[in-house]
């Protein structure tokens, strides 16, 4: 499911200005909250070997969700993956413009998805636009409010990257409840956020 963390109404699809990720933070979301989030991601990144940075553009991110969501129409997962994959590794590593019709257009050909002239042609159509802007509004309504998030069964959410034992937790407590069996004694609406030591806090 996509999701944006800012909106359109604050970073437009079409800004003609150009902003340096560290700059819009500071000033989107303060000093203290992002050099909390600076250290917490470098420590992170730092701990699983890969090399996250918080610095590079700063871009509206429907194109590429878009794109990956037309990479699924196409050949499913097996096209999708490698296209999100090369997506999150040009914005997180490389600092490139994922809202620039040429990087889109090079990452798509790079994984086998489109040629460069028709992923710029599909871009700049609308094609897909109204179901990426319903998926974003669609985990909105969830009280989904931040990336990753895992949803299991439609019931439980995870936030953040978590150890495989919370997830382990989580199945066993769905086991024992017999969800699978019997309905769910939850509305489908129902989300309950998992929080990094396994418990539920849906309470």
């Amino acid at each position: 499911m996509p999701f944006r963390l800012i909106g359109n109404n604050i970073l437009p699809n079409s800004c003609p200005n150009k902003y340096q990720k560290d700059e819009f933070l500071l000033k989107f979301i303060g000093k203290e909250r992002f050099s909390t989030i600076e250290h917490n991601v470098t420590r992170w990144a730092e701990e699983k070997g890969i090399p996250i940075s918080l610095r590079g553009i700063m871009t509206q991110s429907t194109r590429a969700h878009r794109l990956a969501l037309k990479a699924r129409k196409i050949g499913g997962q097996r096209l999708q993956t490698p296209l999100v994959s090369a997506i999150f590794k040009a914005t997180n590593q490389d600092g490139k413009d994922i809202s620039d019709f040429d990087v889109l257009a090079e990452l798509a050909e790079e994984s086998g998805v489109m040629g460069k002239a028709d992923t710029i042609e599909f871009l700049k159509s609308d094609e897909l636009e109204k179901e990426v802007n319903d998926l974003c509004n669609a985990a909105r309504s969830k009280g989904i409010t931040g990336v990753p998030i895992t949803i299991i069964d439609e019931k439980w959410a995870v936030s953040g990257g978590q150890s495989s034992d919370v997830y382990i937790q989580i199945f066993k407590k769905l086991a024992a409840a017999g969800v699978h069996a019997a309905p769910s004694p939850f509305p489908s609406s129902l989300v309950h956020t998992c929080t990094g030591d396994g418990s539920d806090d849906s309470d």
